[in-house]
């Protein structure tokens, strides 16, 4: 797995919901803040969408791909002006009327998310990753936006098994697109570092092998003291440091989502024994494994 695979998967919980938005005249609605991240896809026409985080209003047109990975409360609306009309969402599904001939169509969703083990590469995401139909860019987006659009609908043989998957595409191409345009954040830049990428490429390949610095700095061509350097100015943490945190991520992600033995899990995270697992999981999460099951299980 490389790592923006990786990044997603560990905090990906249950499949994406979607649902289609058709309104026109004077409109607006709010979205509740969500412990996972929302999306929209503008199928037609324009609308603002406007963060209660005291953000700048943003206008979204035809084509437009909006990303908020950390599920923050905002209004979508014809205009920005007063959102205090807003009213909630599940009251706005509803056929496109008005007759003025703004008719809007958007598909609006959701990313079940776990935060309590977010990759930072997720983390530093912005609030709201707007990415705007322009020609030329994101070939892939904007095959995923039309594949979409095809597939809404459900009469469509097999689209119930098709609009899942393509909104987990979806996903993935939205955070490639960020990555590609980052003003901010560290971890475009640590993808763009051949060293860091080869040592992360590495860990996250087969994170249970015996990794050394020694051995690590083998496998990206480099000396050992210059993978320490480049790794923990870039990731913000030695390669060890983060290979411990990664491989209880991965833990934690097994038993949330599986029945493996504790010493199934213990042995795929690479510590040899479920005690050696159990006590450095305690420490990174303040629970025992069997515990944190439990509470994965009821949650």
């Amino acid at each position: 797995m490389d790592v923006v695979s990786d990044a997603i998967s560990a905090v990906r919980n249950g499949q994406p919901s979607s649902n289609r938005l058709r309104v026109g005249g004077s409109w607006c609605t709010r979205l509740a803040p969500y412990e996972g991240a929302g999306f929209h896809v503008v199928l037609a026409g324009g609308c603002w969408l406007v963060p209660e985080t005291g953000g700048e209003p943003v206008t979204l047109g035809a084509g437009d791909v909006v990303l908020l990975p950390h599920g923050v409360g905002h209004v979508l609306a014809d205009s920005p002006g007063d959102t205090a009309r807003a009213v909630p969402f599940e009251e706005m599904r509803r056929p496109a009327g008005g007759g003025d001939g703004r008719e809007v169509e958007l598909l609006c969703g959701k990313y079940r998310l776990d935060r309590s083990r977010t990759h930072p590469l997720m983390a530093e995401l912005p609030e709201v990753v707007h990415l705007p139909n322009r020609v030329g860019r994101h070939p892939e987006l904007r095959s995923a936006v039309d594949l979409l659009a095809n597939e809404l609908d459900e009469r469509r043989p097999g689209s119930c098994l098709a609009l899942p998957h393509l909104l987990d595409l979806l996903l993935i191409y939205m955070v490639r697109a960020w990555m590609s345009e980052a003003e901010t954040g560290s971890w475009p830049s640590v993808l763009n570092d051949p060293v860091t990428t080869a040592a992360l490429r590495a860990l996250h390949s087969d994170p249970a092998a015996p990794w050394t610095n020694d051995r690590l700095a083998a496998a990206a061509g480099v000396s050992r003291a210059t993978l320490a350097r480049r790794f923990t100015a870039l990731v913000g943490r030695a390669p060890m440091t983060y290979l411990t945190w990664w491989r209880l991520t991965l833990a934690a992600t097994r038993l949330r989502d599986t029945d493996a033995s504790l010493a199934t899990v213990a042995r795929e995270a690479g510590y040899g024994s479920p005690y050696a697992l159990s006590h450095a999981f305690s420490r990174e999460f303040g629970v025992t494994p069997g515990k944190y099951r439990v509470e994965a299980g009821s949650s």
